[in-house]
């Protein structure tokens, strides 16, 4: 058994989907493992992973709407405050999605389905520069 390892950049314009399929699909390839087994873990706690629709925008759109309106921003009870009003909403956003995702790898490519996708979920106004890590392990 073979592993593989890398850091992947994702830089963000603020909060929103931004997907990186291609980039972890380059990965996959140039690993060389054809079965096996993906795993992508981000290193922040304010953005997330999630494996999505990437056929139609509305779908990303609608996700960020969804979550800006399940946690709110500035909610009065909030007692982290130190790193503005839309830090502590990016932390509980990151902790309903995931901050890691595995998926098999099966002739050389991640096993998504047809109108699935690889979004970092940035729950932050501003833009930054995240990073994931993608390790891959198998023949």
């Amino acid at each position: 058994m073979r592993q593989v390892q890398e850091v992947i950049n994702v830089s963000t314009r603020g909060r929103g989907l931004y997907e990186f399929t291609a980039e972890v699909m380059r990965f996959v390839q140039d690993s060389g493992i054809t079965t096996g087994l993906l795993t992508l873990y981000i290193r922040h706690t304010s953005a997330s992973l999630v494996i999505q629709e990437n056929a139609d925008p509305d779908v990303a759109r609608d996700l960020s709407e969804f979550y800006a309106r399940l946690v709110e921003e500035d909610a009065p009870w909030y007692r982290h405050r130190n790193e503005g009003p839309d830090d502590m909403p990016a932390h509980i956003r990151s902790s309903l999605t995931d901050v890691s995702v595995s998926i098999p790898v099966s002739g050389g490519r991640p096993v998504l389905g047809t109108w699935q996708g690889v979004f970092l979920f940035e729950h932050r106004r501003a833009p930054h520069s995240r990073q994931v890590v993608a390790h891959v392990m198998g023949e």
